[in-house]
């Protein structure tokens, strides 16, 4: 126990820094991800030990906004070392990189940011940590915005993610950030629905997973009813599909981070 607890403390990670040790002895380190501007998060297991490999959730934050929603707004620390290390998470890297060039961007995770998730955040990530360089190992989710982004990311990408989440998120482009005076055809080939339409046999073949959840309504732009209308669609397409709902506003966001990780790296 001593030597992993040694291991876990001596591994840096180039360009970032440790900023918090979570509960069960976890760690929280903070830099700035290769192709984005601002600074986003590492979350390393308790127990973290570099000779292993370790599956990797992709946190997407909602807009504006910031990557610290995750361990300040959802306590993904406190509840990633207590599941771990209770033997009923997986453990698993998390990581958290920014969209935009400040916490006032309020557009997408498409265009520029769609571009550093997928050629040089998981790049950067699977060459600078144990992970599981694969579909298998890696989840892709977020909140809000941060749940379109995920399902546009992950459905324009689909050999990458094994796993796929929204929570709270929506299923249509807007008319902000890269998309604010786009042309329909760019709007079309963000369109989550139109995408799982086109992908779905791959995505059938490949097993990818899909986890929808919604809370109550937080924003006019998400009408009533968008998650479970979407996730009756994956479900008509014949992909795995699981959806819940959470009544309450009081934790929402927390409660939703906490059966999505569940539901994706059971023990």
């Amino acid at each position: 126990m001593h030597a992993l607890a040694t291991i876990a403390a001596i591994f840096t990670l180039p360009g970032f820094t440790a900023v918090a040790a979570e509960p069960s002895g976890g760690r929280l380190l903070e830099g700035t991800f290769p192709g984005t501007a601002r600074p986003g998060y590492v979350y390393l297991p308790p127990r973290f030990d570099p000779a292993l490999r370790y599956p990797v959730v992709y946190l997407l934050h909602g807009m504006p906004g910031s990557p610290s929603e995750y361990p300040g707004g959802t306590s993904l620390g406190t509840f990633a070392d207590a599941s771990i290390a209770g033997g009923t998470l997986r453990p698993f890297i998390g990581v958290m990189p920014a969209a935009g060039t400040s916490p006032r961007y309020n557009g997408e995770w498409a265009g520029e940011w769609e571009t550093a998730v997928v050629d040089r955040v998981l790049p950067w990530v699977d060459e600078s940590l144990p992970t599981i360089a694969a579909p298998t190992g890696r989840v892709i989710a977020g909140l809000s915005a941060g749940g379109y982004g995920a399902f546009d990311i992950a459905l324009r990408h689909p050999r990458l993610f094994g796993a796929v989440e929204s929570w709270s998120g929506y299923f249509t482009p807007l008319h902000d950030g890269p998309f604010k005076h786009a042309p329909d055809s760019t709007l079309a080939a963000n369109d989550p629905t139109l995408l799982a339409r086109q992908e779905a046999a791959r995505l059938r073949v490949a097993g990818v997973r899909f986890f929808v959840s919604t809370g109550p309504a937080h924003s006019h732009w998400i009408a009533r009813g968008t998650s479970l209308k979407f996730a009756g669609e994956l479900r008509r397409l014949g992909l795995r599909t699981t959806f819940r709902t959470y009544p309450d506003r009081a934790g929402e966001w927390r409660e939703q981070l906490e059966a999505g990780l569940k539901w994706a790296l059971p023990a």
